[in-house]
């Protein structure tokens, strides 16, 4: 968990470094960053075949690479606007999203310690954002609504998960992500960026692939609430990545904002963990 937070934060990092250092533009980095990672990942579509096309929720299938493709270019477009400390903790609201959607979309059963959790988790981003203040700068919302669409695209996954197999739900965002990427690049000018810029997002989409192996390896390993707290490591990786590269630093507002998100979405944590624990007592499971 921690390999794929360090190389989510290095991910980042490139992105921020082409798009903010280097000129290239949004789309193009978020087509070549996805690209470079379908053809990484093409050896094992291949091996799966058409079997692994085989659905019949490809509407589903459809709605959730449109969520994707929404969140993925906010993101890489905020990357390229704001700096990455800022954009890593807007981007922790994305639970906060989840639980909205569950109960609008599905009817799940949100207490109050959720909603509790959900009102903090807004706040403390509110913080960060300081919207009140002259100096705010609206290229802050992108990372936010990245957040929004990426709680869509999770909520959209777990309707999928009821009645495909994971295969057919990685191999479709993989095909859908690319050929859209790649119009949206074409629109704004162009698809290949100049030198530096094109192995350092070339490195990204190697590394996003890396990130997503280590991510399951460690959900595979051990159980989600023992993991799932190492996930918030990917806050101080991702400033020292800036830090380091470009010598971003937090500002004050950042601390007790970043705060309240990390304590609010670890009471989420540990609300589903107590709800699964009983609803195991009632079915009598150990």
């Amino acid at each position: 968990m921690v390999g794929a937070g360090a190389s989510f934060a290095l991910v980042n990092g490139a992105l921020q470094a082409s798009t903010m250092q280097l000129g290239v533009s949004s789309t193009s980095a978020a087509f070549w960053q996805y690209a470079i990672g379908l053809a990484v990942a093409l050896p094992w579509v291949l091996r799966r075949g058409v079997s692994a096309l085989k659905t019949q929720q490809i509407g589903w299938h459809l709605f959730r690479g449109f969520l994707a493709v929404i969140g993925i270019q906010l993101w890489v477009a905020g990357l390229a606007r704001v700096e990455i400390w800022q954009a890593i903790a807007l981007v922790m609201t994305s639970p906060f999203f989840v639980i909205i959607g569950a109960k609008l979309f599905f009817q799940e059963r949100v207490g109050p310690v959720r909603w509790l959790a959900t009102i903090a988790g807004f706040g403390g981003g509110m913080v960060i954002l300081e919207p009140w203040t002259e100096t705010f700068n609206w290229g802050a919302l992108l990372p936010l609504g990245a957040a929004a669409f990426w709680a869509g695209t999770s909520l959209v996954t777990k309707k999928l998960t009821a009645s495909e197999n994971a295969d057919s739900i990685t191999v479709y965002l993989l095909l859908l992500l690319t050929p859209v990427n790649a119009l949206l690049a074409l629109g704004e000018g162009g698809l290949v960026p100049p030198g530096a810029a094109l192995w350092l997002l070339v490195g990204a989409g190697i590394l996003t692939v890396l990130a997503n192996y280590l991510l399951t390896l460690a959900y595979q390993s051990a159980d989600a609430a023992f993991v799932q707290p190492f996930d918030h490591l990917k806050l101080p990786l991702n400033i020292a990545v800036g830090f380091l590269a470009f010598g971003f630093a937090p500002t004050g507002t950042f601390w007790p904002g970043a705060l309240v998100i990390v304590g609010a979405s670890l009471l989420v944590m540990l609300d589903e963990k107590k709800r699964t624990t009983s609803e195991f007592a009632a079915h009598g499971k150990p």
